[in-house]
């Protein structure tokens, strides 16, 4: 059975719902997430939505803060857009229901994070994401123009190369909506459309530690990139400096805003540590701050240092973090008398899907907007709290171009059916559960926060046997989520790794201990 919209959504974070609403208004939209629609990397984001709100700010700090952690390498026109239309997006969630903390005056509250100089982090206590995921979902399903698929996951983009036609990435490429796998069925189902956009997030699970939710898996980036489309700097992947590590419980990320509300790293010793790596201490760029952490754990040997708020008034971090706090606590770990014991952990995917400033990638009628795109915006470091500006201002953007076009590109008749006749069904699960596990250690050992030439040139052989067998396996399996998990998540590996042997520098979230300073000479994108 064919599906055909006007547009069609993959992701249904804040970049695809906020697309979705945008568009919904001028023709049939279908949102397809491969899980249920609320678990998304946006439901995870503690820390909040930086945007200019307070008489004491103004758009060039939020524009220099932005483009200081970004290590020269933002799109400079890109940022000043995500900062001047940011404020109107908040607004428009305000308009939706959304709850953001207020002072004791009735104002937004106004946190503040590493990178940021003045206070510009509008929250919803420590759980920003869920509360912006909330409003936008209940926003979306109740619009009569907008259906949503759960348990659908799409497995490939289609283009001219599905009617027979052969292309190249130097070609006129369009898309034509994509090929969906519906996982209750297990059958893979044509959903046509006029417009297309990638919405599907970061790629979190291709590291063994992430703050990502399970659903990260780097989908977007490995289906445009079958797809032809460019692919831009994907060796800055951001380490959050403080994931939670405790035994036997799943990394789980302690917000920025923790640092920015007074938090002190210390080591075992419990010493504080920051003020010799960067005078900003705490509220340096992640990346500084990552790297510190990273550079005492390899001088101790210890698996974690501590984020120490003991010294905060109880009430205090209660008030502000209350879902950190009581996620500790259920782990039996009190922070108001405890240190929180925190490493490093994959966060965030600075690359992806280059686009326009409208979203518009490189292939025709197809857009992207979120963790999955490469806009311009982050350079070699995303700014705290900018990851859910730039995903509701790009969606605007790309929902106004898609909407302005959307006649350009008719449904296609000729696109074939999914051809499985030479497959069978998987019956050897441990196949990929052990070259996904392999993935994941190559990739923390040797693509992680401090990188060599040896480390990388040993990687790029590991994931290239990796490719080989597991797209063998692929030709000849009936497809299942978790099969197409593992070859997108060694397809962003491979990403990444050439991404960061081709740049021959250290700038930014890419440091290399053979080319550790910066040069001008690499003041410019890496396109794959």
């Amino acid at each position: 059975m064919d599906l055909k919209f006007d547009f069609l959504v993959i992701g249904s974070g804040a970049a695809g719902l906020t697309y979705a609403l945008k568009v919904a208004e001028k023709g049939s939209v279908g949102i397809i997430t491969k899980a249920e629609a609320f678990e998304s990397n946006t439901s995870w984001a503690q820390g909040g939505v930086a945007a200019v709100w307070d008489t004491d700010d103004d758009f060039e700090n939020h524009i220099q803060d932005t483009l200081i952690a970004g290590a020269n390498l933002c799109n400079k026109e890109a940022v000043e857009m995500i900062v001047r239309e940011g404020p109107a997006m908040i607004n428009q969630l305000i308009d939706y229901g959304a709850k953001f903390t207020q002072d004791k005056a009735g104002k937004l509250h106004l946190g503040r994070e590493g990178g940021h100089g003045k206070n510009r982090i509008i929250h919803a206590a420590d759980m920003t994401g869920k509360e912006i995921e909330r409003v936008l979902l209940e926003t979306a399903s109740a619009h009569p123009n907008i259906q949503i698929l759960n348990h659908h996951f799409a497995v490939e983009l289609i283009t001219e190369h599905h009617t027979g036609s052969y292309i190249t990435r130097y070609d006129d490429i369009a898309c034509f909506g994509a090929y969906v796998l519906d996982i209750k069925t297990e059958n893979v189902i044509k959903v046509l459309s006029k417009a297309t956009v990638l919405a599907t997030g970061g790629s979190g699970q291709v590291y063994l530690h992430t703050t990502n939710p399970s659903v990260a898996t780097g989908d977007g980036v490995a289906m445009a990139h079958r797809a032809k489309a460019r692919i831009g700097n994907m060796e800055f992947i951001q380490f959050h400096p403080t994931s939670l590590c405790l035994p036997g419980a799943n990394s789980f990320l302690i917000s920025e805003a923790v640092r920015g509300h007074g938090g002190i790293l210390r080591n075992q010793e419990m010493e504080a540590f920051m003020h010799l790596y960067d005078e900003r201490k705490e509220l340096a760029p992640r990346d500084i701050v990552a790297r510190a952490i990273d550079h005492q754990l390899k001088k101790s040997g210890d698996e974690f240092v501590y984020l120490d708020v003991t010294h905060l008034p109880n009430s205090e971090v209660k008030e502000h973090f209350p879902g950190i706090y009581q996620a500790c606590l259920d782990l039996g770990l009190d922070i108001t008398t405890e240190p929180i014991p925190v490493t490093p952990a994959t966060h965030y995917m600075c690359g992806g899907v280059m686009t326009d400033l409208t979203g518009q990638t490189s292939i025709k009628h197809l857009f992207a907007c979120g963790e999955v795109a490469c806009t311009g915006v982050h350079g070699a470091n995303r700014l705290a709290s900018n990851s859910l500006l730039e995903a509701m201002v790009f969606a605007d953007r790309a929902a106004h171009k898609s909407a302005r076009h959307i006649n350009e590109n008719p449904i296609r008749n000729d696109i074939p059916e999914w051809d499985e006749s030479k497959t069978r069904k998987m019956d050897e699960w441990v196949f990929v559960r052990h070259d996904r596990r392999e993935l994941q250690q190559v990739m923390s050992d040797y693509v992680g926060i401090v990188r060599s030439t040896m480390r990388l040139e040993r990687a790029r052989r590991r994931v290239k046997l990796l490719h080989e067998e597991v797209e063998s396996f692929y030709q000849r399996t009936k497809v299942s989520v978790e099969l197409c998990q593992l070859r997108n998540l060694v397809a962003v590996g491979s990403l990444i790794i050439r991404s960061a042997m081709s740049r021959h520098e250290s700038r930014g979230l890419h440091y290399t201990t053979d080319f550790p300073d910066s040069s001008d000479k690499w003041l410019q994108d890496t396109i794959i």
